[in-house]
């Protein structure tokens, strides 16, 4: 009797030790799952490469001779016409992006820089699903995206122009993204409601798109990209057609709405002073190299003192990197 329930005894602790080292097993499991998705970018663009053709005027001996098409049918006279247009065109090759790659981790607020013609806004356009890469990847969260269905709302572009529906007032610009996901209607007020006050626009949300001022009009794509609950915000110069007062103004509101969301922002600029105010970090992107040339780290709290000293060095060290490019550039 006492040996068989000591045998009892000793089952029952070996079975609990068992789940106990599998409960353990699960919970480092899970804990390493946990940190790898805090090591993985939210987005890597990955080698990506991208150029553009075009076709241009090829001036020659031969496109300025005058043939004579008197002895020849009407037939024969197209087809030489065309056979000489045809020569006259050259096609070429314009290179963009020469194998970028770039991490962005969750949560970061990233500013890109580069004079124009540096391919910013063709990176933007890519991650956005909006172009597609000569080759090279996106990933997102470490995974391969999909080219065949590349635009995602989880990526959500904000351009120089508001692109809002000049018949939809604020409030159904900001809904027509949740309307067109099939969202409640009550949800959809609820959600709309939020991030219009979030860019202080509630007294104006019955208001149409003429009745408002550039400002609004930024703040109104703002609110709509923000109720899609994008993973990535991506800003294409949103500010630059704006005067400097209202600019600062929604730099301020910009820093707030990360602070409080949280989101991950990429930001395109040609402006030093906005790239480094705005950006923990900054990437400098080269025209002539058509990739990265440098990236400087900003661990300096928002919002931040444009005349500040260590602001002033960071902005130097980017002039002398477009100094050099330029410099790269007269020597070609």
């Amino acid at each position: 009797m006492c040996i068989d329930a000591s045998v009892a005894l000793i089952e029952t602790s070996s079975s609990t030790n068992k789940i106990n080292n599998n409960s353990n097993d699960q919970e480092r499991r899970e804990q390493q799952r946990e940190e790898t998705l805090d090591l993985t970018p939210v987005l890597h663009v990955k080698d990506v490469y991208k150029s553009f053709s075009y076709k241009n005027s090829k001036n020659n001996g031969s496109s300025s001779k005058i043939t004579n098409y008197d002895h020849i049918s009407s037939e024969q006279q197209q087809q030489q016409l065309l056979s000489n247009s045809t020569r006259s065109l050259m096609t070429s090759s314009h290179e963009v992006l020469n194998g970028v790659d770039l991490k962005i981790r969750e949560g970061e607020f990233v500013t890109i820089v580069g004079p124009s013609g540096c391919g910013k806004s063709t990176l933007l356009n890519i991650i956005a699903g909006l172009d597609k890469p000569d080759s090279g990847s996106l990933l997102i969260r470490g995974t391969v995206n999909n080219t065949n269905n590349s635009s995602s709302t989880k990526r959500i572009m904000i351009f120089q122009e508001s692109a809002l529906f000049p018949w939809l007032n604020v409030q159904e610009n900001v809904e027509f993204g949740l309307r067109i996901a099939k969202v409640r209607k009550e949800r959809r007020r609820q959600i709309a409601d939020k991030y219009i006050e979030m860019v202080g626009l509630s007294k104006f949300s019955e208001s149409l798109v003429y009745q408002l001022s550039g400002g609004m009009k930024q703040r109104v794509a703002i609110a709509r990209a923000l109720a899609l609950e994008p993973e990535v915000l991506l800003m294409d110069e949103p500010f630059a057609a704006l005067d400097v007062q209202t600019r600062d103004l929604l730099h301020d509101e910009l820093v707030g709405i990360h602070k409080t969301t949280g989101k991950t922002i990429l930001f395109v600029t040609h402006n030093i002073n906005e790239a480094i105010l705005l950006g923990d970090r900054v990437i400098v992107l080269s025209s002539v190299l058509k990739d990265i040339k440098k990236e400087f780290q900003i661990d300096i709290p928002r919002p931040r003192d444009p005349e500040s000293p260590e602001l002033y060095e960071i902005k130097k060290q980017i002039l002398r990197e477009f100094e050099g490019d330029l410099q790269i550039a007269k020597r070609k």
